[in-house]
């Protein structure tokens, strides 16, 4: 794999020091990288490959340099500021806010999933949301051998997918002290049914991005799609308990072996030894986890999956340096 120039914008934040700790991980082949964030974190140090990077301030000349590649984890309002100036500058943007990802011209890309679609990125190109990636690795393999008619979400979303306002929350709620910096009710000891903001439609804007981006990917408006989204009181990694109808008639045993066998996966089936996808297990790990595979009984065609994967990694980082590697592999840059 050839080296490139690459950029990480938002370097201090909780998904940019995940960047770089995926790009060590995984050795990614850069020959120089630049580390850019706001006029506040600029002067900070951060380490990746055992080197030490001080951070810039990003500024609308800070792609006059020579990058190839920037990685952007630093919210909508930066990148649609600066992901088309980077685009105009010949530099390949991987966006991990929800700024681009329902653009009809922006690709929407699980590398597992749907790469083909790299090749019409027109300089940026954008992570999808956390829960959406999990669940897409799983539902392709199944949506290619059987079909699907509809599915239905249901995520227990960990406080880190709201950056590091959430995990205060719930470090101070565990002491007892329940501030509400992040949420309107206090996430220790809780469940809360709201994920960003509630639409029009009595949804909330993380649920309609699960519906909307599942449709994007899997190129397919007419899916019939529902979903609800929780935050739970642990630290990393989404569960999620999908409920989906499959086109043609299936066997469980037959499930489990394609997804066995499917990119990306790791199948955790074996409940009566307490074999499952676990949140706690999943940290800090790449895969997407999957187990629980059981027929829904209540209806012809129907099956039950239990979702688990690192939403700072696989969710955010390691999706985004995938998309990297493949345009690399595919001669796309």
């Amino acid at each position: 794999m050839k080296k490139i120039n690459l950029a990480v914008v938002g370097a201090t934040g909780m998904v940019g020091r995940t960047f770089l700790k995926v790009l060590e991980d995984r050795d990614f082949p850069f020959e120089k990288l630049f580390c850019f964030a706001s006029k506040k974190s600029a002067g900070e140090i951060v380490v990746c490959k055992g080197k030490e990077y001080v951070v810039e301030e990003l500024t609308e000349a800070s792609f006059d340099q020579d990058i190839d590649i920037a990685l952007f984890s630093a919210g909508g309002d930066i990148s649609l500021k600066f992901a088309p100036i980077a685009a105009a500058k010949g530099v390949v943007v991987i966006d991990n806010s929800s700024a681009w990802r329902m653009d009809p011209n922006v690709p929407l890309v699980v590398p597992e999933v749907n790469p083909h679609v790299l090749k019409n990125h027109k300089n940026i190109i954008a992570n999808p949301n956390c829960s959406t990636i999990q669940a897409m690795v799983v539902l392709k393999p199944l949506y290619e051998a059987f079909g699907i008619k509809r599915i239905v979400y249901s995520t227990y979303q960990a406080v880190s997918g709201s950056g590091v306002k959430g995990v205060y929350d719930l470090e101070e709620g565990l002491k007892g002290n329940n501030p509400l910096s992040c949420y309107a009710h206090p996430i220790a000891g809780n469940c809360l049914p709201q994920i960003d903001v509630f639409e029009s439609n009595g949804y909330t804007k993380e649920e309609m991005k699960m519906i909307d981006e599942t449709k994007k990917i899997l190129e397919d408006d007419a899916l019939k799609i529902t979903a609800t989204a929780v935050r739970v009181p642990i630290f990393y990694s989404h569960s999620e308990s999908v409920n989906i109808e499959l086109e043609k008639p299936f066997e469980v045993e037959a499930i489990k072996s394609l997804l066995s066998s499917s990119k990306g996966l790791v199948l955790q089936d074996d409940p009566a030894n307490g074999i499952y996808p676990l949140a706690a297990s999943a940290a800090g790990t790449d895969p997407v986890y999957v187990g629980r595979i059981r027929r829904d009984e209540s209806l012809e065609n129907g099956i039950n999956l239990w979702i688990v994967a690192d939403n700072i990694r696989k969710g955010a980082a390691t999706n985004a340096i995938q998309i990297a590697e493949t345009l690399i592999e595919r001669n796309l840059i």
